[in-house]
């Protein structure tokens, strides 16, 4: 398995239920797409999500969340959270700072 099977279903029953989302198989896991854009995934056990260079340098600063670095640079853009870092209302203030972020964008 390549990502994390119940990650995505929280994920999926904690989705905005405003907006298209839609869901594609990418980066060796799953993202969810709101108006075409990326905004969170699950690649292996953890959630990566789209904040912005602002959210992302906030997002770095909490326990449990590490750079973004599929590449071997660091995305400015956006974080993993660990599963340590997603019990309770936490995975929901995560994907929905997310989806805020995506909704900031212009639209494709």
């Amino acid at each position: 398995m390549s990502y994390d099977e119940t990650l995505a279903e929280r994920i999926r029953e904690v989705l905005p239920p405003v907006g298209e989302v839609s869901e594609r198989k990418m980066f060796g896991g799953l993202a969810f797409l709101l108006g075409g854009h990326m905004f969170c995934g699950v690649v292996h056990d953890e959630l990566m999500i789209r904040l912005g260079p602002e959210g992302a340098v906030e997002a770095l600063a909490r326990p449990g969340v590490r750079p973004m670095d599929f590449t071997g640079r660091n995305s400015r853009s956006m974080v993993f959270v660990g599963p340590e870092a997603l019990a309770g209302p936490a995975l929901d203030e995560w994907v929905s700072r997310a989806a805020d972020f995506a909704r900031t964008l212009p639209p494709k």
